[in-house]
């Protein structure tokens, strides 16, 4: 599994969502590394890494992340993710893989229609990347057409870095398990969860303007994780490193202190 290890201090696992790898963290990764030894992965079929060889899904990288820590000495480490990496830090606290967990925007806790529209709106929007391939310089650097493209996303997507933007729609095109893993995600069940007092501190950090997850899911999620906390981002969409850097940044630090 391909990582990169930088910065001081405490360790940190970041796991990166659907279709990204270890460079999805950009926004924040300097700010983080001043205060933690980041230690930022390629998921299995993402990234540098390559593809798990038989079915791909949450339980599979879960089992693939967890190989990971022990060989390199790292389990109980405290972790972050973000969407998919965000359900699959919680799946690795049940498991009482890792230690601490920051969980942002995690996927898991939708209902029937929310995972089918989950599904059809993420399987258009890569679609139509892929088709676009070509022109996806121009169109993210114009600050309309780039807004439009990210709507989904984030409630200011012409705030948003073009040259970050492009960077991660490049990483789902290039991505080769893009496409099983969003159908094990739109076909999966709920995400299991743990009983009161079992678990080491989770804090679920969560955009009060997300049109991927929700903000009612977050319901869900403590129902599943009552041990949990919800932190709530304003003015944010899905990924609160893109929206409030510096407020995922605080968070995180807080959280894993």
């Amino acid at each position: 599994m391909h990582y990169v290890r930088h910065g001081r201090g405490r360790e940190l696992l970041l796991l990166h969502g659907l279709g990204g790898s270890s460079g999805s963290w950009a926004p924040i990764f300097d700010a983080l590394s001043s205060e933690r030894t980041l230690i930022a992965v390629d998921l299995p079929g993402f990234g540098q890494t390559p593809p798990l060889q038989g079915p791909v899904s949450l339980h599979a990288l879960a089992d693939a992340v967890t190989s990971f820590l022990s060989s390199h000495g790292l389990s109980g480490v405290n972790a972050v993710g973000s969407s998919m990496g965000a359900q699959l830090v919680l799946e690795l606290a049940r498991r009482h893989a890792v230690g601490k967990v920051v969980s942002l925007n995690p996927g898991g806790f939708w209902s029937a229609w929310e995972q089918r529209l989950f599904f059809l709106s993420v399987a258009a929007s890569i679609r139509l990347a892929r088709q676009l391939e070509r022109f996806l310089p121009a169109l993210i650097g114009n600050p309309v057409t780039r807004t439009l493209f990210l709507a989904q996303f984030s409630p200011r997507p012409w705030r948003l870095s073009p040259h970050m933007v492009l960077d991660e729609i490049r990483r789902y095109i290039a991505a080769p398990s893009f496409d099983d893993m969003l159908h094990h995600l739109a076909n999966a069940g709920p995400q299991q969860g743990a009983p009161k007092g079992t678990m080491n501190p989770i804090v679920i950090g969560w955009g009060r303007r997300d049109r991927v997850c929700f903000p009612r899911q977050a319901a869900r999620a403590l129902a599943a994780f009552p041990d949990a906390r919800i932190h709530w981002f304003d003015r944010c969409g899905h990924f609160p490193h893109w929206d409030v850097p510096s407020l995922t940044v605080k968070l995180i630090l807080d959280s894993t202190d």
